[in-house]
């Protein structure tokens, strides 16, 4: 569809359907690239959430960067478009690396991420013998989430250092990402967590820099460390990426508001079964995904929160149930709120748990300001690997 082809209202969209507040989702972005200056540090944005070329440009410094992707697809994608400052930040397997180089011929200088020695020969053995030294970033473990190698373990990391320096790929420097961060129960726990996420990548910036290797490039990053950093001394950048559009669990840490929540699901009201207390309405667990991540937090808000078409929240009103293809709305347990009334065919909106997987499940986005009563634009979206 072309962008100026659009509907004129949210009553002529077919549903369930993913809509985006540009006006939500600039705020967003404004307000991270304030912080990241005031630390003097570049904001390397993170594309998997939008997984757009629309969202991208107005997420980039610039229209060829940096940015960062999770898969080859994406690194594709936005290579197509232009951008060839490119971090491919997940664990590269062997397999992959044809790909990488296919990318890195067409002048995209692209970033693989690496933590083990078996995966560093891997890389200088396929750019030795393609006569291209791949760039490549050594993942530290900062907090025990994911992969990477350990802060202590200085063995290790010289090893891998050496064999990217020396063997035929190009050592780029070291990159970490603090994942439990999500799991934090206060602002300060992740002020806490993004000081420890900092101290874990540049220690092991230094050991590399002591043995005589370079290290230019120290990269963090999550959506909650980037917001509440106290310091960044030693970070050249920072990576986040569900701040473009925010969710639940975002607002669940504290980091955002539910007013921030850029990214919501368009529904209409299918059925009501007034004995059980339900609605049901035609966004299920295809439109919102399976995820439950504010499950753990405080407030549970189990598949999401209940809005209005434009946007107005209803009190204690929640996506209860998802079938494949239906959900079920029901007052949160233990609330004194009342069920609406909501006719036949009503339009509401869902506020998810988890951005970058709700959006996984669409195709694009169908873009609304506060100040429009339609639909502005149609920004499509890409999925797969």
């Amino acid at each position: 569809m072309n962008q100026n082809a659009t509907p004129s209202s949210l009553e002529t969209l077919d549903t369930p359907c993913l809509l985006l507040d540009e006006t939500r989702m600039m705020r967003n972005i404004d307000r991270l690239n304030a912080l990241m200056a005031g630390h003097g540090v570049q904001l390397r944005p993170h594309l998997k959430t939008p997984k757009s070329i629309d969202v991208a440009r107005r997420l980039m410094s610039t229209p060829q960067g940096p940015a960062a992707v999770s898969t080859l697809q994406e690194a594709e994608q936005f290579a197509a478009a232009g951008v060839t400052d490119l971090l491919y930040a997940v664990g590269v397997s062997p397999a992959k690396l044809d790909r990488v180089l296919a990318l890195r011929r067409r002048g995209v200088d692209l970033t693989v991420v690496v933590d083990s020695l078996e995966a560093a020969r891997a890389v200088a053995q396929r750019g030795r013998d393609a006569g291209d030294a791949i760039p490549a970033l050594i993942e530290i473990d900062c907090d025990g989430h994911r992969a990477g190698v350990q802060p202590g373990n200085t063995a290790q990391l010289l090893a891998i250092a050496r064999v990217l320096h020396e063997d035929g790929a190009c050592l780029r420097g070291v990159m970490t990402h603090a994942g439990e961060s999500y799991g934090c129960d206060s602002v300060d726990a992740i002020a806490d967590m993004a000081e420890q996420e900092r101290v874990a990548a540049v220690s092991c910036a230094e050991a590399i820099r002591q043995a005589g290797l370079p290290c230019p490039v120290v990269s963090v990053g999550s959506t909650p460390t980037a917001h509440f950093a106290r310091k960044l001394d030693g970070v050249t950048e920072v990576r986040a990426g569900v701040y473009v559009f925010f969710d639940l669990v975002m607002a669940g840490l504290g980091v955002c508001t539910v007013d921030d929540i850029a990214a919501t699901v368009l529904t209409t009201v299918i059925g009501h079964q007034p004995d059980k207390g339900w609605i049901l309405v035609d966004a299920g667990w295809m439109a919102m995904s399976r995820d439950r991540g504010t499950a753990k937090q405080r407030v549970d808000q189990l598949y999401g929160l209940v809005c209005d078409a434009s946007g107005t929240v209803y009190p204690d009103l929640l996506l209860a149930e998802t079938n494949q293809e239906q959900g079920i709305i029901k007052v949160r347990p233990g609330s004194g709120a009342a069920l609406p009334e909501l006719p036949l065919g009503a339009k509401l909106r869902i506020v998810p748990n988890h951005a970058c997987a709700t959006c996984a499940q669409h195709d694009a986005y169908e873009v609304v300001r506060p100040d429009s009563s339609g639909v502005v634009a149609h920004w499509e979206r890409f999925r797969g690997w």
